[in-house]
């Protein structure tokens, strides 16, 4: 995978477009509260795994972002789906399909300096086969928060889900998610950022905490605000064989104004 290069067109538009000067702009082109509609076209490739020699997966992400008002009250929906390569060990081999769908929508406020969101997730057993999904649906909450800086953003996105139903030949599902991130903006349009997920399955006790060091680029083409980034993050703790070693997040996410 060429995670670190972008495409030639991605390239041409960048060099064509205007890059976001101000601080405000950069931190509305990062900030997951911002309201506007966004699509974002995100990849995940683990290139190791603790306890597998030889073994990498890579997650495809079509992520979609909806603000609303329903009942008056100002929200934010989001929905992820993957498109999945498993690892290639037998006796199955590697395989790509459908990930499971994963829903949320959360409320939007404000306390002070700092923006919160807070609501219900989802996620739908549509998995195209037994390898690439968990073949349970799952309900919990979704928590965000974010406190945007001069320099910057610092905050941190929270989520539990916990299997109700599905499959019940398929292990119980119960997890927990926390991004924390750092974004510090930089000239011309530039950013550094960290935002690794730290995952821990309660069910079967396994963990891991990687640390991400990556860099990014806002600039707006048409009507659209264009953020195109790519991280490399590093295990620092684990607890458990099959959990990932050294993967690479990179992606583009797009706003539209509403």
């Amino acid at each position: 995978m060429q995670a670190g290069s972008a495409p030639l067109w991605l390239l041409c538009i960048a060099s064509s477009a205007t890059f976001a000067q101000s601080d405000e702009e950069m931190n509305a082109a990062n900030n997951p509260l911002q309201p506007a509609l966004g699509l974002n076209l995100q990849n995940i490739y683990v290139d190791s795994y603790y306890g597998l020699d030889d073994a990498d997966s890579n997650s495809a992400l079509v992520r979609g972002i909806l603000p609303h008002k329903l009942f008056g009250v100002p929200q934010l929906l989001r929905a992820t789906l993957p498109i999945v390569t498993t690892t290639d060990l037998p006796p199955l081999g590697q395989k790509t399909d459908v990930g499971d769908l994963n829903l949320f929508d959360i409320l939007l406020t404000r306390r002070g300096q700092v923006e919160l969101g807070l609501g219900p997730q989802l996620t739908a057993p549509t998995a195209g086969r037994d390898e690439t999904g968990t073949g349970k649906w799952q309900a919990g909450l979704a928590a965000l928060a974010v406190s945007p800086k001069h320099w910057g953003l610092i905050g941190g996105l929270v989520t539990w889900q916990h299997s109700f139903a599905g499959d019940s030949d398929r292990r119980t599902q119960n997890n927990l998610q926390a991004q924390p991130f750092l974004i510090v903006n930089l000239p011309k349009g530039w950013y550094l950022r960290s935002t690794a997920t730290w995952t821990w399955d309660l069910h079967e006790g396994s963990h891991y905490i990687p640390i991400g060091a990556g860099a990014g680029k806002v600039w707006k083409a048409t009507a659209a605000t264009w953020n195109f980034f790519v991280e490399p993050q590093w295990t620092v703790a684990h607890q458990g064989d099959a959990m990932p070693k050294f993967q690479i997040y990179a992606g583009l996410n797009l706003q539209f104004p509403l």
